[in-house]
């Protein structure tokens, strides 16, 4: 075996972030010094002395996770952020939900140590050993061992009445990998094929499903190791095992995560005023048995606590980070359009603004469900000249200068400028404006019947209509580009209605396939391996153009409908490129599957996705300056809010 602590590294990112490495917090191997040294939050400190808590060196891991911080903080104060409405659930998990069994630094290019402090790979990257932190707590005093993985990936993850399919980042080749225990601190992951990328997908929100339920908790609503949970079932007025399984533990991304204040977790502060469907704002305070420190010994968080204010509305978030009221936001403020008002009153709200690096490839991708339950509309959605028709009537001229106020290009989708994958093809075609040239390519296709108001007909007769689902609570900038698209497609006979829509709907017409177009940014600028979901069907969630291809790709066949042969060759080119560590190997299979996905035109893209930005006191010390601005790094998570601190 060889002792690799480093994962595969992409050098347009460490291009394009250079100089961010530096600003904040690294990790450093522990030493169990620390342990006996560690200095505590003054309240912990009295309820130790009082006896009504173990003592510090009993708490940290004896080899605790040690954060070299610029600053060394002081303790105490409350950071208060803001959440939309009651499905704004993955604003807490990118603040506190960053406890994977690794991490990523702040650059976005290497994968560091977290839960687990060392591992090895064996050579054809087979086989993973995670050496946990010895002494580990979960936020109830209880130990933090090798069985919590296990329990985690044998006994839920690949439980199939709680995951009708095993969750991707732990499947390779068709095949879900096998955790074992070594002893009380190691784990290894065994796959059935080369997996080079494992380490990487483990520092994503996906990968935290090893360290996501604690077994001493979580077992008693598993049948394996309760043979009375219906009792449970019951007493709850719940219909089955696994809905009460989700309402004590939740899942990452759903909002039960954050709902069960008796759930133990690893995370740096633990729920005391849950997230549901009534609640007016969520708290936090700090986790005692928290397994990190910084460089004196220090345990972290600094911050007593956190407090997540739920409005209805951006232009509350707005009012509220204007009378400074907010300590850290990006969320759903960082508009183009915002950043005047933002700028113009930083002064009075006391606040600074941090520029988040954009790693997304798209900044409005737009999906037609090839896919649609109608068989006369998935035949022209299906089409491929019908969507490049559609992407030649876009101005995206107009849209860029109105709603981007001029800060961005004509874009499809793919790796963004200056990456080592960037492609020509895939990035700019049909990005110009020819209305002629689009209507011309209707007509041909027998689109060319219309009606009184100028607008197509189907083969059928019918009027050619479909619905774009948008979110706009989350995404305002998207209503505002699809009321300018639907001008432009009007002006070739398409009528489109801009659906606008709450979150939770939206994903329940996604997961049912029932929605006829949905938009999202689209990802895989920075990390086209880790959120490949424009370029194949990959997504569960996310791949809106043909939902039941990835439902076929990611159990192997078993579930969803059998994608076209390009599809195929893409997922079986994604596969190799995945499971070797060989760059040049990866870089020829991703350029295949580019290559083809390029010809199949499948999504249409408007614009390259641009930088935003967020708010934060002048008051609170360690951010960093910048940071990526990804799903994949869930910001601001990986760079430790448990490091942030109140200098005043």
């Amino acid at each position: 075996m060889s002792d690799r602590t480093k994962g595969g590294k992409g050098q347009s990112r460490r291009t394009i972030l250079k100089g961010a490495a530096g600003v904040a917090a690294y990790a450093a191997y522990a030493r169990p010094a620390f342990a006996q040294a560690a200095k505590e939050a003054p309240d912990l400190a009295k309820l130790a002395a009082d006896g009504k808590l173990p003592k510090l060196a009993d708490r940290v891991s004896a080899s605790p996770l040690v954060i070299k911080v610029d600053k060394i903080g002081r303790y105490g104060g409350q950071i208060r952020r803001g959440l939309r409405g009651s499905a704004d659930h993955n604003g807490i998990l990118r603040m506190v939900g960053n406890q994977g069994l690794v991490r990523w630094n702040l650059a976005f290019t290497e994968v560091l140590p977290n839960v687990a402090e060392k591992w090895e790979v064996n050579a054809d990257s087979t086989e993973f050993t995670f050496h946990l932190r010895k002494g580990m707590k979960w936020s109830d005093g209880k130990p933090f061992t090798a069985d919590d993985v296990v329990f985690c990936v044998e006994d839920c993850a690949k439980n199939t009445d709680l995951y009708k399919s095993a969750p991707s980042p732990l499947v390779i080749g068709g095949k879900v990998g096998a955790a074992t225990k070594v002893d009380e601190t190691t784990v290894k992951f065994t796959f059935a094929s080369p997996y080079a990328l494992f380490l990487e997908q483990m520092a994503t929100p996906l990968g935290q499903h090893p360290t996501l339920f604690p077994k001493h908790y979580a077992s008693q609503f598993h049948p394996k190791y309760n043979d009375k949970v219906a009792d449970l079932v019951k007493a709850a007025n719940m219909s089955d095992w696994p809905t009460l399984f989700r309402a004590k533990l939740g899942d990452i991304e759903i909002p039960s995560r954050w709902s069960n204040p008796e759930k133990p977790t690893i995370d740096p502060w633990v729920i005391k005023e849950p997230y549901t469907g009534g609640a007016t704002r969520v708290t936090m305070e700090r986790n005692p048995y928290f397994w990190q420190v910084d460089q004196e010994g220090n345990q972290l968080p600094y911050v007593d606590r956190l407090a997540f204010n739920i409005s209805q509305d951006v232009e509350s978030l707005m009012l509220d980070a204007i009378s400074g009221r907010l300590d850290i936001q990006e969320r759903h403020l960082d508009t183009l359009q915002n950043k005047p008002t933002l700028s113009q009153n930083m002064q009075k709200g006391g606040y600074r603004l941090i520029e988040l690096v954009n790693s997304s490839a798209q900044q409005m991708q737009i999906y037609l469900n090839m896919t649609h339950k109608d068989p006369k509309l998935r035949e022209i959605l299906g089409n491929k000249e019908f969507r490049q028709a559609l992407s030649l009537g876009i101005d995206r001229k107009e849209i860029i200068d109105i709603v981007y106020l001029g800060q961005s290009e004509p874009y499809q989708t793919g790796p963004r400028p200056g990456h080592p994958w960037y492609h020509e093809k895939l990035a700019r075609q049909f990005t110009e404006h020819d209305s002629k040239k689009a209507a011309a390519m209707l007509d041909k296709i027998g689109l060319d019947k219309k009606d009184a108001q100028g607008f197509r007909l189907r083969p059928d007769g019918q009027k050619l209509f479909f619905a774009i689902d948008v979110i706009p609570t989350l995404y305002p900038d998207h209503v505002d580009t699809l009321e300018l698209v639907k001008r432009h497609w009007a002006e070739i006979g398409v009528d489109i209605k801009v659906n606008t829509i709450e979150r939770a709907l939206y994903y329940t017409r996604g997961d049912n396939n029932d929605h006829d177009a949905a938009v999202w940014p689209g990802p895989g600028g920075l990390d086209p391996m880790l959120d490949p979901r424009d370029f194949f069907a990959q997504h569960p969630q996310g791949s809106r153009y043909a939902v039941p291809w990835t439902l076929w790709y990611v159990s192997n066949g078993k579930d969803g409908q059998e994608p076209p042969e390009s599809q195929k060759q893409r997922m079986k080119l994604f596969d190799e490129a995945r499971a070797t560590a060989d760059m040049d190997k990866r870089g020829k299979a991703m350029k295949a599957l580019f290559d083809l996905t390029a010809d199949a035109f499948e999504t249409i893209g408007v614009c390259l996705g641009v930088n935003a930005f967020g708010i934060c006191k002048n008051n609170l010390q360690n951010v960093p300056t910048k940071y990526p601005n990804a799903w994949s790094w869930p910001n601001p998570g990986p760079a430790l809010p448990q490091q942030f601190f109140f200098s005043t």
